[in-house]
């Protein structure tokens, strides 16, 4: 029998970045994953037609489109009176579709902290526009560089890890994938670590 592990970055594995900054590492055995992987390597080694992925979107085909989908269906969902909550850390924010999904989402209810270190374009805390969106920046010593994105609605939550900032040369100009964290415990650690604790960094 054989059993395929995968290995998944939030950054690049440039031996010279990786001295100044941090980034969170997957290791993987689940199935749905490494098959996704598998069929992105031969995609991209044999330029042949990419089959359709089970878990991992990917940039520049649908990672765009997917993470502006779940922005709008928290936006429906708070809408309708739903607890509806979203929480991303990323380096930099400057795609406008993005940024006009994340503002909607605000006006129609839904809770909004986003962690960017570096270029942001959205304006948090304008009255009547972005009112419950708060943006905070935070540089550590350790230079944290991991893409992590939170989506609630009620009880029902996900947690994707992504090598891709929410900037339009990397949603359409660049290969970038994001995937889904499902293990529970190992969920909760990334939720505690990589967002909570930025949240209450003072």
């Amino acid at each position: 029998t054989i059993r395929r592990y995968g290995q998944m970055s939030t950054g690049n594995y440039n031996p010279r970045t990786a001295r100044l900054y941090t980034d969170i590492s997957h290791i993987t055995a689940d199935t749905a994953l490494t098959t996704d992987m598998e069929h992105i390597f031969v995609h991209m080694a044999s330029q042949s037609r990419l089959p359709r992925l089970s878990k991992i979107l990917m940039a520049p085909f649908h990672l765009h489109r997917r993470m502006i989908d779940k922005i709008n269906s928290l936006a429906k969902a708070a809408s309708s009176g739903k607890s509806a909550r979203i929480v991303a850390k990323m380096n930099s924010l400057t795609d406008e579709d993005l940024i006009r999904s994340l503002m909607q989402a605000g006006r129609d209810g839904v809770k909004i902290d986003l962690i960017v270190r570096g270029a942001c374009m959205l304006p948090a805390q304008v009255k009547g526009h972005t009112d419950n969106i708060r943006v905070r920046s935070i540089i550590g010593r350790f230079l944290e560089h991991s893409r992590v994105f939170y989506f609630r609605q009620d009880e029902a939550d996900e947690l994707y890890l992504s090598s891709a900032d929410w900037m339009n040369r990397n949603m359409v100009r660049r290969v970038e994938i994001a995937w889904p964290v499902t293990d529970p415990q190992q969920r909760q650690r990334l939720i505690d670590e990589c967002l909570v604790a930025y949240m209450h960094d003072s």
